[in-house]
C-alpha cells in the first residue's frame, strides 16, 4: 500500500480515514477487499491503538468499512455508499476554497480562471508539502 502523511491541520484519526478513502478511490482499494486490523495498523503507523480505534469507529460510522467480530474489517461494497463518499471527499476541500475565495472578494470568473491556469501545473506531491510531521507506508 501506499504511503500516508501526516500534517498538523487535522486529527490523525480523519487523516487515517482520509487515507483509506483515497485508496478507493483511486481504485487501490476495492470494494469487499479487507484492511489491516486496528493493532496492526498502529504497529506500522507507530501511532497509540486508541487513535486508530478511533479512526475504525469513524469509517465505520460513515460506512466505508463493515466490522464483523472475527472477520475483522472490510472496504463497503455498497457502491452507493462509495459513490456518496466521494462526492463529500471531493466537495469538502472545494467548500473550504469557494469560501476563502469568496472572503476576499474574488469572483467566480477569476476563481475558474486561475483553477485553468494551476490545475495542470499542481503536482499531488505538492498536496502534502505543508507536512512537518512524518510519513509511514501501509
Amino acid at each position: 500500500m501506499k504511503e500516508i502523511k501526516f500534517n498538523s491541520n487535522s486529527p490523525i484519526y480523519l487523516q487515517i480515514s482520509k487515507y483509506f478513502e483515497s485508496r478507493v478511490f483511486l481504485g487501490e482499494l476495492e470494494p469487499g477487499s479487507l484492511i489491516p486490523s486496528r493493532r496492526e495498523l498502529a504497529g506500522i503507523l507507530g501511532v497509540n491503538l486508541n487513535t486508530v480505534q478511533k479512526a475504525y469507529s469513524y469509517m465505520d460510522e460513515i460506512g466505508l468499512i463493515i466490522t464483523e467480530k472475527s472477520k475483522g474489517s472490510v472496504i463497503t461494497s455498497d457502491l452507493e455508499r462509495l459513490h456518496q463518499l466521494r462526492d463529500d471527499y471531493i466537495k469538502e476541500p472545494l467548500i473550504e476554497f469557494i469560501s476563502s475565495m469568496k472572503s476576499i472578494n474574488i469572483d467566480k470568473e477569476k476563481v475558474i480562471d486561475l483553477l485553468d491556469k494551476y490545475y495542470d501545473e499542481t503536482k499531488e506531491d505538492l498536496l502534502d508539502d505543508t507536512s512537518t510531521e512524518f510519513n509511514k507506508e501501509i
